[in-house]
């Protein structure tokens, strides 16, 4: 009997998840549960990283995450403003420093921060210590990318906010500051958020910088960890801290697009 359409959408998705299960069992049944459990989830090798994970590793982890996000949100909203500007340097300007740090690894960036303003300025060092050298390094190549999400936002505004403002007798800084960066960060806010994860896990490489004991993040401390217990329990531990942080902010994520849904 020849089914019909509906019917063989059906008895695709439920052969579709018959082999999935299928999968998931063969994977369960067929992995040692006693080896995994004493390669990675010893109880007593996680409970000795407390409070320190915390207190230490993962406070340093939102420090560096926040401050870098702040600074790469200044930085890159001066650009965006300067990728629009009629000024032709300041619009060649900009569009090399996003080409140039979009293009160069985060890693490299830290690293000629860390070690190459000290050598270019003896006389000098960066406020904060690797606290500075961290939001600078991070700060700077995540304001490449925010610069050209929130020069979107403001071409996303429509061009009759720009003549509405200006009917009104604003200036263009005035119609900009006080109607298009509003509208335009209201617009941006989602891809903003997924800035700040992306940021939450770069700051793994601030081990280039040399971190010392009160300046440690997550990743470095699970190594150090690791390589003291000799087993890669203190790596789930901080997955499961990075997780903490970046679950949230996924779920904030997809509550500001929803509500960009119903306002749309």
């Amino acid at each position: 009997m020849k089914l019909k359409r509906r019917q063989r959408q059906r008895l695709g998705r439920v052969a579709g998840y018959v082999a999935f299960a299928a999968i998931i069992l063969v994977a369960a049944f067929a992995a040692d549960w006693g080896q995994l459990h004493d390669a990675f989830f010893r109880w007593d090798i996680a409970t000795s990283m407390f409070p320190d994970a915390v207190t230490v590793a993962l406070r340093n982890t939102v420090i560096y995450t926040l401050l870098a996000f702040v600074f790469g949100l200044v930085l890159g909203l001066i650009l965006a403003l300067m990728r629009r500007s009629s000024v032709a340097p300041y619009r060649w300007f900009a569009r090399a420093y996003i080409e140039l740090f979009r293009g160069l690894p985060a890693l490299l960036v830290l690293f000629m921060v860390g070690y190459g303003i000290p050598i270019a300025f003896p006389n000098r060092e960066i406020p904060g210590g690797v606290y500075g050298s961290v939001t600078i390094g991070l700060g700077v190549t995540a304001a490449a990318y925010m610069a050209e999400t929130i020069r979107a936002g403001i071409q996303a505004v429509p061009k009759g906010q720009w003549e509405a403002a200006r009917s009104l007798g604003m200036s263009h800084t005035r119609a900009m500051v006080s109607i298009v960066l509003p509208q335009a960060f209201r617009i941006v806010i989602p891809p903003l958020t997924n800035e700040i994860i992306l940021l939450t896990k770069d700051t793994s490489l601030a081990y280039v910088l040399g971190v010392t004991a009160g300046t440690i993040e997550l990743t470095k401390f699970a190594g150090d960890a690791l390589n003291t217990k000799v087993n890669p329990t203190p790596l789930v531990v901080a997955g499961l801290l990075y997780l903490a942080i970046t679950l949230p902010l996924s779920q904030l994520v997809r509550w500001f697009e929803r509500r960009a849904e119903r306002a749309a």
